[in-house]
């Protein structure tokens, strides 16, 4: 790093780093569109209202279809998440920038 210049790896690797972790949010994205698609109607938040008790399918649909389904929902939505935290972190050495040119980083960092 000499003369506030980022380093040559840093500037080649995080546009393909940033390309990656868009892509995965784009795929975790679609597979919670379908996750929640398939689910069915949740019918089991009437049940403190009306105050019945749960039944034995109730009580076990972790093991269910819908029980993977919003576990897959859930693991998707953080790891989306975590891939936008990422993502905007790989900017930070670019002030934004989206151009990996050393003309345009020297002239964000001020040099």
């Amino acid at each position: 790093m000499n003369n506030g210049q980022i380093p040559l790896w840093i500037s080649q690797s995080f546009p393909i780093i940033r390309i990656v972790l868009f892509c995965l949010i784009f795929v975790c994205a679609i597979i919670i569109i379908v996750a929640i698609l398939f689910q069915s109607e949740d019918a089991g938040s009437t049940e403190s209202v009306t105050g019945i008790k749960e039944s034995y399918y109730a009580q076990n649909k972790g093991s269910s279809r819908d029980g993977k389904l919003k576990l897959i929902t859930t693991i998707m939505a953080i790891v989306i998440f975590v891939c936008a935290i990422l993502y905007f972190v790989t900017l930070i050495p670019f002030g934004g920038a989206e151009s990996g040119s050393t003309a345009s980083i020297a002239s964000i960092l001020g040099a």
